[in-house]
């Protein structure tokens, strides 16, 4: 990285390469000059009057990142890892130290620390290439104006975060018109992905997205059969929007694991260390992914503060940052229904109401429901069987939700996805990769257009094999008042979706009614309006 210090003296020349950081000379006053540039400058001005000049020459690194809380930190570091030199910058100095001590101790990894902005940017070889790991909205904008200050024309800025798909159009619009390139990147897989291999979905200007393409195959997770698990997604937004559908169906699927684990625990009086053993042999099957596995692993997990199992001290309250009421948002824009993705958003609502729900509690108390839950045991065997299958079933139901939502967008917008493409990048690093993915990336290759996974035909008889288990579970529930709302809600869609006719005739009928929306016919074609309400009171009389 450093061409190395050069000493030059009255006395002759020494040549010499090492790592700098303090220089103590006998006798001597030290005067640390400013650098420009690439090229530091120091001066020291001995007490024999003999001047001694060091220039420090610094190669440019590959790559910028700014934004070094833990996911931009680890993100450098896997860049670093796989043989980038990068430079690094946060707003907050003490981050940057602390990114290059880990770089140094996680293997002498090639990060270098910048405290400002302007040494942060011209340390970077060009077109420069930056990325931005910084809370989403204003936070974005004031890092893009305090970069942009030091950037070229042909430079590159990526911002890194989940980032609401529109304002990361506004924002390529407003860098192209200074001459530089934008994209918008999802990245999936936490804090462990970030730092080990990450979903990658970048997407806005693709001559960006060249400038770094040879660094993103390499950082992505490596997936053995299917490459890394990254591709660029497309125009404009894409890449954010695609990251954000992918949140919401991690909605989905979270919310309907803890279903599962409500009725295996309240109905079937599963103990924590039997979830643990069921969940770690359903992560060997076909519900294989790295949710279940996690889920596994917190039943293991013993109180460090007290007795028992820490799960069971955790309090009843889902936090949610926002692309969860983003995607919620979308389906309702777009008219798309996603109601196993909205169900999980209600229940997060539902679940911050903590201190209504213990009132609730006490006022419902009477109600028999605890009687009910005390009732006759039941087949521990059969209930485990039941609920995996109601699993796989429901989640079916929330992915063909979410994959439905992309294409629906991207024909609004152009963008051409392709949602094979996708489920493969989603195979490894993201927090909704699982064995199934596969699967559903071979269903739109046998079929680009499919309607609907529901429709696939290795889909649709999986569906037909797991029904009558779903339909047990969600009436047990129901029965024994617990709430299943993202399992019930799926089913609910599932039998919608299969039915030639569905009772919107009256609803529809009910509109012209009251408001003279008119409606269509089965048996001929054209809009009609009846007057109901004449007709109903003529036949009063």
């Amino acid at each position: 990285m450093f061409d190395g210090l050069r000493l030059a003296t009255s006395f002759g020349k020494i040549s010499f390469c090492c790592h700098f950081d303090v220089v103590l000379i006998k006798d001597a006053r030290l005067w640390f000059g400013c650098y420009q540039k690439f090229r530091v400058g120091f001066r020291f001005s001995l007490s024999r009057r003999v001047s001694v000049s060091l220039r420090l020459n610094m190669a440019l690194t590959r790559i910028g990142l700014a934004g070094l809380a833990v996911m931009g930190q680890n993100l450098a570091l896997n860049i670093a890892e796989k043989g980038f030199p990068i430079s690094v910058y946060n707003r907050t100095t003490s981050k940057v130290d602390e990114t290059v001590e880990r770089a140094k101790v996680e293997g002498n990894l090639p990060v270098y620390g910048f405290h400002d902005p302007a040494s942060f940017v011209n340390s970077i070889q060009k077109p420069r290439v930056i990325i931005m790991l910084v809370k989403a909205g204003a936070p974005v904008d004031q890092t893009i104006a305090t970069l942009s200050a030091h950037l070229e024309k042909g430079d590159c800025i990526i911002d890194g975060g989940n980032e609401w798909y529109e304002n990361t159009e506004r924002r390529e619009k407003a860098m192209a018109e200074l001459g530089l390139l934008y994209l918008g990147m999802g990245v999936s897989g936490g804090e462990e992905g970030a730092r080990n291999g990450p979903s990658l979905m970048p997407g806005g200007s693709y001559e960006a997205f060249r400038y770094i393409e040879d660094i993103l195959l390499k950082v992505a997770a490596q997936v053995p059969d299917s490459g890394p698990c990254v591709t660029y997604i497309g125009k404009g937004g894409s890449g954010n929007f695609v990251k954000m559908i992918h949140n919401g169906i991690e909605y989905g699927d979270m919310q309907l694991i803890a279903e599962a684990y409500d009725v295996l625990k309240s109905v079937g009086k599963l103990t924590n260390d039997e979830l643990q053993h069921v969940f770690s042999e359903w992560n060997k099957g076909e519900l294989l992914s790295f949710l279940i596995e996690i889920t596994a692993d917190i039943f293991g997990v013993k109180d460090d503060k007290g007795d028992g199992h820490l799960v069971d001290k955790v309090l009843d309250k889902t936090g949610m940052k926002g692309t969860g009421k983003w995607t919620v948002q979308q389906a309702a824009e777009l008219s798309v229904a996603a109601p196993t993705i909205a169900a999980s958003l209600d229940s997060r609502f539902l679940s911050g109401l903590k201190e209504e729900r213990v009132e609730a509690a006490k006022v419902f108390q009477s109600g028999g429901f605890s009687d009910v839950l005390e009732s006759k045991p039941v087949d521990k065997a059969k209930l485990i069987d039941d609920v995996r299958q109601a699993l796989y079933a429901s989640k079916i139901c929330s992915y063909a939700q979410g994959m439905n939502l992309i294409r629906a967008k991207s024909t609004e917008k152009g963008w051409d996805l392709k949602l094979g493409e996708l489920a493969r990048i989603w195979k490894g690093g993201c927090i909704i990769r699982a064995i199934f993915l596969d699967r559903i990336k071979k269903a739109y290759d046998r079929n680009a257009e499919l309607s609907n996974l529901l429709v696939d035909p290795e889909f649709a008889k999986e569906i037909l094999d797991r029904q009558s288990a779903w339909r047990r579970v969600v009436c047990l529930a129901i029965n024994h008042g617990i709430s299943t709302p993202g399992m019930s809600t799926s089913l609910a869609y599932f039998d919608t979706y299969r039915r030639e006719r569905v009772s919107a005739n009256l609803v529809q009928a009910q509109r012209d009614y009251f408001g003279a929306h008119t409606y269509e016919r089965v048996d001929m074609p054209g809009s009609f309006h009846t007057e109901w309400f004449k007709i109903a009171k003529q036949s009063k009389i």
